[in-house]
């Protein structure tokens, strides 16, 4: 049986939310069909955004690589980071160790490409949008990528920042904002690019045309350790 590695809390509640949706959409009716997972929760990892934005910071890569190389140690087939910012140091990290890490991102704009959408909006820390990482993705699979204005990121990263990772409710305003602006520059989905952003949709109806990219690494962790997709999570993307 394959085994998948998780290098958890960055931040908590979403991987919390991770470990859920994995249980949520694995096709399994025991207890024994479910997929065995390592998970190592590292919440001391220096903050992901704060070192790109400022490399005098403190970086997440010693930590991040010393978690890898433990989950591969303990047999994980393949490792799992329920954190898109830190996919800045993918290349970095994924070196460090013989067993592969399931690329988020580019797990997001395959998806995305497949559904046939050309334009997508993207929410996500500033840490991401600075690292050009969704910008990149998406121009692999040919897909426009519209971001924020500094107004509207400035509410993206109060979201993640002020509301959830400090555990408060959330300010639904701020994200009615920030997606109707990338709505009237064409996004014809958005893509909720942060893994605590994720949380928006456990806990409001986000409506149609909205991409969680949690759900698209949850259901990557699912197949690629040979466990069965719930047939009602082929397609990720909020329909009417």
């Amino acid at each position: 049986m394959k085994t998948l590695g998780v290098i958890g809390r960055l931040g908590p509640m979403a991987t919390a939310y991770f470990l859920r949706r994995i249980v949520e959409m694995t096709d399994a009716w025991t207890d024994q069909e479910h997929l065995d997972v390592i998970v190592l929760n590292r919440p001391s990892i220096p903050d992901r955004t704060a070192y790109i934005l400022d490399r005098t910071k403190p970086s997440p890569l010693p930590p991040i690589v010393d978690a890898a190389k433990t989950l591969e140690q303990l047999g994980a087939c393949c490792i799992a980071i329920p954190c898109i910012t830190s996919h800045a140091l993918f290349s970095e990290f994924s070196a460090a160790v013989g067993i592969p890490f399931i690329h988020i991102l580019r797990e997001t704009a395959t998806h995305l490409k497949e559904n046939g959408v050309a334009a997508a909006g993207i929410l996500a820390t500033t840490g991401t949008v600075r690292a050009s990482l969704f910008q990149d993705a998406l121009a692999e699979q040919g897909i426009r990528c519209i971001l924020p204005d500094e107004a509207n990121q400035q509410r993206v990263m109060s979201l993640i920042y002020d509301d959830y990772k400090a555990g408060r409710p959330l300010e639904w305003e701020k994200f009615q904002l920030a997606a109707g602006f990338v709505r009237k520059q064409g996004a014809e989905c958005i893509v909720l690019g942060c893994t605590e952003l994720s949380l928006i949709k456990r806990d409001r109806p986000v409506g149609p045309g909205v991409l969680d990219a949690l759900d698209v690494l949850a259901r990557a962790s699912i197949q690629r350790c040979g466990k069965p997709l719930r047939p009602a999570y082929e397609q990720l993307i909020t329909r009417a």
